[in-house]
């Protein structure tokens, strides 16, 4: 059992709700669609009146015609049964086809709130949590949870169907209708009895669907690196593994459901029997007429089916509610990062003010502790330092896709948490270590920022690095479609069309994470123009691998633990000899051309 629940723990982010709390909640999106709603409401009722007419006709019919022969009578009756009939079908068409309309506007305003959810999250909660699991709640989740509401608009038609039959049993013999009421209850409580069950059995299976979306798409995302190292079966015996979790859980899940309804049949089939003999007994002892004791037992049977089904579904409900859960406690998933104000800023000069910040990813691990720097309009930094040092957290507090525990950080005399979200990401210009291409073309990747920057404009940009030369390594030019990811270009080309989409963006603040990959000297030429471009009149902050962009950084700051041990110029930190000189030795030196000479590996530069 232990190894079935494997992985099925709730997210650290998930609530328990209450059935009143999850039914409220979902009212409350339906009534988002008032008029819809109601035009179901009224169909379902005019549905369950003409769902208990036929008894009523047939009984009234057999009671009128008992002892003669009356042609037009039977004529009438046969009329009424069938009029009755394409009533039926015209008003369940009314029925059906608003229901599905109104479902799929509560879905798509559900999935349109967990994305909302989904897409204001910071940083922080992907590094944590799955995305495949995010996607299997607001796809999968948002989907089962319209089903079951389908279903319910059947229930409680059929839950009218029953109040309307109780009264009519009432009219026919009161003896027997109580006799029915005292049996209902235990048909109530039995089905009730699956209902802690039904609730943990669908929301493993809720889980497990996202271990499996999980497995998905890390299989397919990585399919290049498990092929690169032969690894297709052990990605295939992973999903083998998570899809054999699943079905072990739905068939746990299957066979609770499977249980409800012959159960409830058992209990019914004794009930009716009862009445049956009850009803007989008082038929022949002249209490009621031979019509009434044959519309009471097809009232009986009737009001059977809306009260199991009813009963039945409450357990099956807890499917659909245990979906909307899932949904619901995405959609309550609060930001780890918190604005204090909402203020936009205005255009930004780039003065950058860290001032005793102190920032953990878990608690008592401070990456940062009471760090504190200034950063000039219009001044490039490069920071170095070795893994772990606190490069990449002082970007991402920058950027505010972490909140950090203490101390300020200002841009501009403004506290960047009293700033519009929005508004200040709009003025910073990022370029990650392997830079995120959106399937496809070249065109479509740089105008993202600026959606309305026509082709004139892309090309207008676009040539001012090396002449638009690296265009023309492109199959179509700013019309190549880039794959994937980026896949059909090189790691060349994707940091050229990241570099050339903050261009066109015209950020005040850029904020580069260079990427180690070795590039061909073309490529890199035009990387170091595309970057002068860029770092022109405006503040930088580049976390730096190579030795272009240290030298021709203002100020480098050496990092050790969330501490700056050194700074100052290439040139000054070289002649202190202290961790940068070791840093350059170790990371630095063999790009450099004196390094290259010495080696042999080309001709030293003549001296004249």
């Amino acid at each position: 059992m232990a190894a079935i629940m494997r992985g099925l723990d709730a997210e650290a982010y998930d609530r328990e709700y209450t059935d009143r709390e999850l039914v409220d909640r979902i009212v409350a999106y339906f009534s988002l669609y008032k008029r819809r709603a109601i035009l179901v409401v009224v169909s379902l009722i005019l549905l369950a009146f003409l769902g208990a007419a036929p008894p009523i006709i047939v009984a009234q019919g057999v009671a009128l015609m008992e002892g003669q022969d009356d042609a037009l009578l039977a004529a009438t009756l046969v009329a009424s049964i069938f009029f009755v009939g394409v009533a039926t079908w015209g008003v369940n068409w009314v029925r059906r086809l608003y229901t599905v309309k109104v479902i799929q506007d509560v879905v798509l305003a559900m999935r349109h709130d967990a994305f909302t959810a989904a897409a204001n999250q910071d940083m922080s909660f992907y590094d944590e949590f799955s995305s495949g699991r995010v996607v299997s709640r607001i796809t999968s989740d948002t989907e089962e949870f319209g089903q079951i509401v389908g279903l319910a608009a059947d229930v409680i038609q059929q839950m009218i169907s029953a109040i309307i039959l109780v009264v009519i049993l009432f009219t026919i013999d009161w003896r027997l209708t109580l006799a029915v009421l005292v049996m209902a209850p235990f048909v109530v409580m039995a089905a009730l009895a699956f209902r802690n069950i039904a609730r943990r059995v669908t929301r493993q299976s809720s889980r497990v669907l996202g271990e499996v979306n999980k497995s998905i798409q890390e299989s397919v995302t990585g399919i290049s690196v498990a092929k690169n190292y032969r690894q297709e079966q052990a990605i295939y015996a992973g999903f083998q593994e998570v899809n054999a979790q699943a079905y072990s859980i739905n068939i746990r899940r299957g066979f609770v459901l499977a249980n409800i309804f012959p159960t409830l049949n058992v209990l019914a089939g004794i009930g009716t029997a009862l009445l049956v003999w009850l009803g007989g007994a008082a038929a022949i002892a002249g209490v009621i007429s031979v019509a009434a004791w044959y519309l009471f037992v097809a009232t009986v049977e009737r009001f059977w089916f809306p009260v199991m089904n009813l009963s039945a579904f409450w357990s099956q409900f807890q499917q659909g509610l245990s979906a909307a859960e899932r949904v619901f406690g995405l959609v309550d998933s609060e930001p780890s990062v918190i604005q204090t104000a909402g203020e936009v800023p205005p255009p930004l000069a780039g003065a950058i003010e860290f001032d005793e910040v102190i920032f953990a990813y878990t608690q008592n691990e401070n990456v940062l502790e009471k760090f504190g720097t200034s950063i000039a309009p219009g001044e490039t930094v490069a920071l170095v330092g070795h893994t772990g040092a606190g490069k990449s957290s002082i970007i991402k507090l920058l950027t505010r896709f972490y909140e950090f525990q203490g101390g300020a950080i200002t841009v501009d005399g403004l506290d960047i948490r009293s700033l519009d979200l929005t508004a200040y990401r709009r003025q910073l210009g990022v370029v990650s270590q392997i830079p995120f291409l959106f399937d496809g073309t070249v065109a479509d990747n740089i105008r993202y920022p600026v959606p309305d920057a026509t082709d004139e404009d892309i090309l207008a940009v676009a040539n001012r690095i090396g002449d638009g030369e690296w265009l023309e390594t492109l199959p179509d030019g700013i019309q190549s479609h880039v794959g994937e990811r980026g896949s059909r270009l090189s790691m060349g080309q994707r940091q050229l069309v990241a570099l050339t989409r903050v261009l066109i963006e015209s950020p005040c603040i850029f904020i580069l994470d260079e990427a180690t990959a070795n590039i061909d000297p073309f490529t890199e030429s035009q990387i170091q123009q595309a970057l002068k471009l860029v770092m022109a009149e405006r503040t930088s902050i580049v976390i730096a691998h190579r030795l272009s962009t240290v030298r021709n950084a203002d100020r480098i700051i050496v990092l050790d633990h969330g501490r700056i041990i050194e700074e100052g110029s290439h040139e000054a930190l070289l002649e202190q000899g202290g961790e940068y000189a070791e840093l350059y030795n170790a990371y630095f030196r063999h790009q450099s051309l004196a390094y290259i000479e010495q080696r042999g590996w080309v001709e030293p530069a003549s001296a004249d």
